[in-house]
């Protein structure tokens, strides 16, 4: 009999296009996702079982183009495949659908609240679906939703706790590449923003300084005791 798998007629990452060709509306679009990025690899810097895509690929189906989110997290995945790393995310290759897409809005909108909204849910799974839409007025300009029997349910709370993540998610005003303005952020289970790199780089060199200024402080006062002693002929 013949043993038929389907899989091994489908393409590789390597034969797929690496992207869809399509350019970022704004800088926030790249920006946005490379903090959340960067913050989880120092803060899983000891784990090897999750990838963070920023602008890349996700390939459902072999016959259709990839879609491609401004962010998406997976778990339960290898961090890093390859010295090459990953071209795009393929599904039929990583066994594993993404369990957090973001999507970052600009002045274009491209059916975030509703086809892509609805083809996250039905096509890859995507348990949690995260909006953030700086422009917005009126409503949050951050929306968490998760997936629950095949519908997306807004989420409340600031931060917005993940369970199956171990992380919330939200948004403040910080610093990231010397810019000054609201970001995305992970948060802890107390509520505690997680710190940024540049922040934690920040918070190390104060430390050193507050560190050493105390060494110097205590220098100067051994020196003045070790005088005074001197001075009353005790030997220091």
């Amino acid at each position: 009999m013949l043993n038929y798998n389907p899989l091994h007629c489908s393409p590789s990452s390597e034969e797929l296009p690496n992207s869809d060709d399509t350019p970022v509306d704004n800088q926030l679009q790249h920006l946005i996702p490379a903090l959340l990025e960067s913050t989880l690899a120092l803060s899983w810097s000891d784990r090897w079982d999750w990838f963070f895509g920023v602008n890349m690929g996700i390939y459902y189906d072999a016959n259709q183009p990839a879609i491609v989110p401004d962010g998406f997290l997976s778990l339960g995945v290898k961090r890093f495949v390859d010295e090459y790393l990953r071209l795009s995310y393929v599904l039929w290759e990583e066994n594993e659908s993404p369990i957090l897409a973001l999507e970052v809005i600009s002045q274009i909108h491209r059916g975030e609240y509703s086809t892509k909204k609805e083809f996250y849910a039905k096509n890859l799974g995507i348990l949690y679906y995260v909006i953030y839409n700086p422009l917005r007025r009126k409503k949050s300009s951050l929306e968490v939703y998760r997936l629950v029997d095949g519908e997306y349910l807004l989420l409340s709370g600031s931060p917005v706790w993940l369970p199956e993540i171990g992380l919330g998610i939200g948004r403040e005003r910080g610093i990231y590449q010397g810019i000054v303005r609201e970001w995305l952020y992970w948060y802890d289970e107390e509520g505690q923003r997680i710190l940024a790199p540049e922040e934690r780089i920040q918070e190390a060199e104060e430390r050193f300084t507050f560190e050493e200024q105390q060494r110097v402080a205590v220098e100067k006062r051994a020196r003045m005791l070790e005088e005074r002693l001197k001075d009353l002929d005790i030997e220091p």
